[in-house]
């Protein structure tokens, strides 16, 4: 038997209503906030994520999905939404239109990865990213944004962490002084830690290594090295956060693990037992576009990941029931009767109403148990008399009750009584 890759995961029918719910609740909030949305490739080119995503990173060295394709093109799949979407912005010269641009996504991506709880190897992100507008309003926007994702889910036990990690003039500084701290340090890092070293001292803070963790934890704390525009970015940031009465940390270890990132880094954690862990970050990359192709211009996002979500949303009992099933069954007796049902079914159907019937030739007492397995909210039974009287009794699977209803007037009559309408 064939199996899916290792990391990978099938949406069954019965789980995919959980996706629609978030991703139908997502972009309703996206339309309100005035976001857009956009989809890229599956796959790029490799140079595309060495240059943005950073080639000192954990994701560039050792998380891709790269290949050469028919054409000798190092080409891969994609690793996160943000690179991809500032080459469309560039490529397309959506710079050029009126800003900010506004933009929100929904897709899959791919990283080599050891699978575990809410990471997967295919694992699927929403993201939004502003382009083109640089005062900490938008970065208060794009966080408030996230939070209100959570809220209109119910879920609760999240906390909001913010840091500044500064722009290139105060981190080069700050660079000096980390290089200066890992030196006496340099054989008590792990390999990858030593290249981080002389490339992006940095990207050390992100280590997970145990070893790692425990130099770092004592290194110069980039936030009190950060520049007098950065400073005043941040207060702003903190200024507007408080105002829209978003309760926040400030934590001064968040790097996060791309090499994009200026300015504003966030990230939001759940507390709630069983899906513990970051399960939004993002922030400002000003530098991205340029380092693409593009304009100076500034940008900002978020992503989260869909499987990460579910499992929040699992750990707090917030999945409601299925809801998707039939407004009505409908069974028959008879050669003329499965005909007529064929023709119901289907003008039923251009009415906008979920009809089902019976494609086995079932006996009737089984016909009406598939009805019952299917949840549908109704159910009929059409025989030739039904047929010549121009009806057929409805029944209400929930109550029982019973009406005998006109052919001409069933689409109405379920729809007026659905009770999911």
């Amino acid at each position: 038997m064939i199996i899916a890759p290792r990391g990978t995961h099938d949406i069954l029918p019965s789980e995919s209503y959980r996706w629609h719910l978030i991703e139908d609740k997502i972009k309703e909030i996206c339309l309100e906030f005035g976001y857009k949305e956009i989809r890229t490739p599956m796959f790029e080119s490799t140079e595309l994520f060495e240059r943005g995503v950073g080639d000192t990173t954990d994701v560039v060295q050792k998380e891709m999905y790269t290949f050469l394709d028919k054409g000798g093109r190092s080409v891969t799949l994609r690793p996160e939404g943000t690179s991809p979407i500032v080459r469309s912005f560039v490529e397309s010269s959506l710079y050029a239109q009126p800003q900010p641009t506004k933009l929100y996504y929904l897709y899959p991506c791919f990283r080599y990865e050891k699978p575990q709880a809410g990471r997967l190897r295919e694992f699927h992100q929403f993201g939004v990213e502003v382009m083109g507008a640089d005062t900490a309003a938008v970065d208060a926007e794009v966080i408030s944004l996230a939070m209100q994702v959570f809220s209109r889910l119910n879920v609760t036990g999240i906390e909001l962490n913010i840091n500044s990690i500064g722009c290139p003039k105060c981190r080069a500084a700050y660079n000096e002084k980390l290089k200066a701290f890992f030196k006496p340090h340099l054989g008590e890092l792990c390999e990858t830690c030593r290249q981080r070293y002389e490339k992006n001292p940095l990207r050390i803070l992100d280590c997970k290594v145990k070893s790692c963790k425990a130099i770092y934890n004592h290194a110069p704390v980039l936030l009190d090295n950060i520049c007098e525009d950065c400073a005043a970015h941040f207060e702003q940031l903190k200024r507007y956060l408080e105002v829209m009465e978003i309760p926040y940390q400030i934590d001064a270890t968040i790097v996060r693990g791309l090499d994009y990132y200026t300015k504003t880094v966030f990230e939001i954690i759940s507390k709630n037992k069983g899906s513990e862990g970051t399960i939004c970050g993002g922030g400002r990359y000003n530098g991205l576009i340029a380092e693409i192709g593009g304009p100076e211009m500034t940008g900002v996002g978020f992503a989260m990941g869909l499987e990460r979500l579910l499992l929040v949303l699992e750990s707090l009992d917030l999945i409601p029931e299925n809801l998707e099933r039939p407004d009505i069954f409908i069974a028959n007796v008879g050669d003329q009767a499965d005909l007529f049902v064929q023709k119901l079914v289907y003008g039923l159907r251009n009415a906008g109403i979920s009809a089902e019937r019976d494609y086995l030739s079932r006996s009737v007492k089984a016909q009406m148990k598939y009805a019952n397995k299917t949840g549908a909210q109704f159910s009929a039974v059409i025989g030739d008399d039904d047929i010549v009287a121009k009806s057929v009794s409805v029944k209400n699977m929930q109550t029982g009750e019973t009406d005998n209803v006109p052919f001409d007037h069933l689409a109405e009559f379920i729809k007026t009584n659905t009770m999911t309408r």
